[in-house]
């Protein structure tokens, strides 16, 4: 029983370790055209928005619409960074 506490209280303490891995990691996604860029933490958090000053006075539709594409990219990075080490910490458990 108390193995098992001991387990679970590691286990918290490299979850937490993770987390603040990942806070410093960057990831980046951006239009397909590279006129918005997106960055955004390991933990998925969208840190920063950058749109080329070209678009500001084009479409709005198409401005969301590399919007969407960029953040998604970003996010996908981002969860797949998340995903690579919440493996290396499950891993180390068993």
């Amino acid at each position: 029983m108390f193995d098992m506490m001991g387990k679970l209280q590691e286990m918290q303490q490299k979850m937490e370790e993770s987390k603040k891995r990942l806070d410093a990691i960057q990831v980046t996604g951006e239009s397909a055209d590279g006129k918005i860029k997106v960055s955004a933490t390991g933990n998925r958090r969208i840190t920063a928005v950058s749109i080329d000053d070209s678009l500001l006075s084009g479409d709005k539709e198409e401005l969301e619409d590399l919007l969407i594409v960029a953040l998604n990219r970003a996010l996908e990075n981002a969860e797949n960074t998340w995903n690579s080490e919440m493996q290396g910490v499950a891993g180390g458990m068993f």
